[in-house]
């Protein structure tokens, strides 16, 4: 399968036909997998870079300095997590073995004025536990964060377009968006995994779309094809893999996927280690997501901040 890509900076610099003829491209691809590399992005290299490299330090300190910045309990979204403390696939409803990973997870920097929702405070915006080391690591990983929510309501405007909506549709449900940005690591193996066990099971994202960072060169990330197979996705360099979620499927009453997808231990058998950032954009916590009119809706309104705090809280090991 060819995997399909979306220029960003075309799409800003085309005309307002060729911007329609852009977004059908895009609906025909969110129709079939939701799942594309997106370059032209604009993102600055030395931001990416930096958060490499700290993110590598942190995942190389030795155990105990990486539980200092531990969640504090089950269900508890920011912090380090460690390994075999997620399984992806039993939100899905698949009871699978804990995934061969560990992440470092945060969240938005501070809640808008006003708010006074106990759940979004203790949940959403719960602080993010920081590492004491390296001394990079929580600027590099703000710096990322604030480059990723720009560029996510960048991609939700041609997502507007891409469903014959006005481009900036979505702007007032993402002014306050309660994203997640997460570091993964998944370590060299040191023996082989247990039957059914892999490196993130079989899922899919939660919220209305997902910027990936995927290592050059590596391997193990797949996808569920129309056609009922998986399907590897190569890393492409300088892109980001996009893909929708949960949320913006049912926003579109199923005109467009949310693809399964997962990360398996590649032909090596885990000999090497292998690092990505998952950007988790999800609209403001009060957000109602109804699909969108113009058909029968298959669902009923939900909001955005509970319908994430469910989803989230059913991966805990």
């Amino acid at each position: 399968m060819d995997f399909p890509a979306l220029d960003l900076a075309r799409f800003e610099a085309a005309s307002a036909g060729d911007r329609r003829a852009i977004g059908a491209e895009v609906d025909a691809i969110c129709r079939a997998t939701g799942f594309l590399n997106l370059i032209g992005h604009g993102v600055p290299e030395p931001i990416t870079a930096a958060l490499w490299r700290e993110a590598e330090a942190f995942f190389a300190l030795p155990m105990e300095r990486k539980l200092a910045a531990k969640a504090p309990a089950p269900g508890y979204p920011y912090g380090y997590l460690p390994p075999l403390a997620e399984a992806l696939a039993r939100s899905k409803g698949v009871d699978s073995p804990p995934d061969l990973k560990e992440s470092f997870n945060g969240g938005p920097e501070a809640a808008p004025d006003g708010l006074d929702d106990a759940d979004a405070l203790a949940f959403c915006y719960a602080p993010t536990i920081w590492p004491e080391a390296p001394a990079g690591f929580r600027p590099a990983w703000r710096a990322y964060y604030r480059a990723m929510e720009s560029l996510a309501a960048r991609v939700m405007a041609v997502f507007a377009t891409a469903l014959e909506l006005p481009e900036d549709f979505f702007a007032l449900f993402i002014d306050a968006p309660i994203s997640a940005l997460r570091a993964l690591n998944y370590p060299a193996l040191q023996r082989p995994p247990e039957p059914g066990q892999i490196r993130a099971g079989a899922h899919t994202d939660y919220g209305s779309l997902t910027i990936l960072l995927p290592q050059a060169g590596s391997r193990g990330l797949e996808i569920y094809s129309p056609q009922g197979r998986w399907i590897e996705i190569p890393p492409a360099p300088g892109a980001f893999v996009v893909n929708i979620g949960d949320l913006m499927a049912r926003w579109t009453n199923d005109r467009w996927v949310s693809t399964l997808h997962r990360v398996v231990v590649p032909d090596d058998g885990g000999a090497e280690r292998r690092q990505s950032f998952a950007f988790f954009h999800q609209p403001n916590w009060d957000a109602e997501i109804a699909p969108l009119p113009g058909q029968t809706a298959k669902y009923a309104p939900v909001r955005s901040g509970p319908y994430l705090m469910a989803k989230f809280k059913s991966t805990a090991t």
